[in-house]
């Protein structure tokens, strides 16, 4: 899980908070990558479009995964407004609806961007809306890093966007293991590290790239027949092990071809191949075009490659 995240280069904007009192809604428009927010106090209704209508309470955290639109309010009767607005008029890192209350609504929340490039490895895998209750195993957890993140957002001190950072990057991590661990267990890499055969083939992989791995020798770590583990692996990878292997690799290489610190035979042996020729080849067949047209693009557009899109504050 800690390659995968590394690889995705993620950036994190924090806030603004809300505070809300009385009737209220606002309406979000749909955006790429993810959204993470948690209740440290009160409840609210989380209505994802092409879903039901979901009650969360205080202590719950919840994750979206490139969603459709989505409405919170205080009620199911509420006549929604556009959010960008409202959380435009931020105030030291918070928004206010209604007159101050103590038995106000205390909603947190932060968006975590990816380099497009590879942010497919992770958002493919994820549902729209993923919740986690406090009660579930995971969830004080994930209550108190939220009470964290929003206790960093109400206060000015030194290091406080780094912190914020960090806090929301270890929320992902505490949110996608909860994921995984659920009863509808996710397809692709992030459920398959939960078990042991499988889950140690990958390490292996990802520890050592530019090994020539055989099926053969990943069974044998498995400690599985090839044709059982192979069968193993797809059913809960969602493909066969030399494909993912693969692009797996190629991932690795969009990266290192996007930052630019090495040349393209040094990515190929980097990543397993003995010649740049094959390693050109394989990398034309997955990103659908030459490394080094790759990297030319990178360097024309470098915020499409290496920033990111969409980072906006809501």
């Amino acid at each position: 899980m800690a390659d995968a995240i590394g690889l995705l280069r993620p950036r994190t904007v924090i806030g603004p908070s809300l505070r809300a009192v009385g009737e209220w809604a606002l309406r979000f428009d749909s955006f790429v990558h993810v959204r993470i927010g948690g209740l440290v106090r009160g409840t609210c209704w989380l209505m994802l479009e092409g879903r039901e209508p979901v009650l969360l309470r205080e202590g719950d955290t919840f994750m979206l995964g490139n969603p459709p639109p989505y409405v919170l309010a205080s009620g199911l009767e509420a006549k929604p407004r556009p959010a960008a607005p409202v959380l435009a008029r931020a105030d030291d890192g918070f928004v206010r609806i209604g007159p101050s209350s103590e038995q106000d609504l205390y909603l947190c929340i932060g968006h975590i961007a990816f380099d497009d490039s590879n942010a497919a490895l992770l958002t493919d895998l994820l549902p729209p809306l993923v919740i986690v209750r406090e009660t579930d195993p995971h969830g004080k957890r994930l209550a108190q890093l939220i009470d964290q993140l929003a206790t960093e957002v109400g206060v000015t001190a030194a290091g406080g966007p780094l912190v914020q950072n960090h806090l929301a990057q270890i929320l992902l991590v505490h949110m996608l293991r909860a994921h995984a661990g659920q009863t509808d267990r996710p397809t692709g890499w992030l459920g398959a590290l939960n078990e042991d055969g499988i889950g140690t083939a990958l390490r292996a992989m990802h520890a050592d790239l530019s090994h020539a791995w055989s099926l053969k020798e990943l069974a044998e770590i498995s400690h599985m027949s090839r044709s059982a583990f192979a069968q193993a692996f797809k059913s809960h990878v969602g493909v066969p092990p030399m494909e993912y292997l693969i692009h797996w690799r190629m991932s690795l290489a969009r990266d290192a071809l996007v930052r630019d610190t090495l040349s393209i035979a040094e990515i190929a042996r980097a990543t397993g191949y003995l010649s740049e020729s094959a390693f050109s080849t394989t990398f034309r067949r997955v990103a659908g075009s030459s490394p080094a047209q790759f990297r030319k693009q990178a360097r024309q557009w470098p915020s499409t490659f290496g920033q990111g899109t969409n980072q906006s504050r809501a």
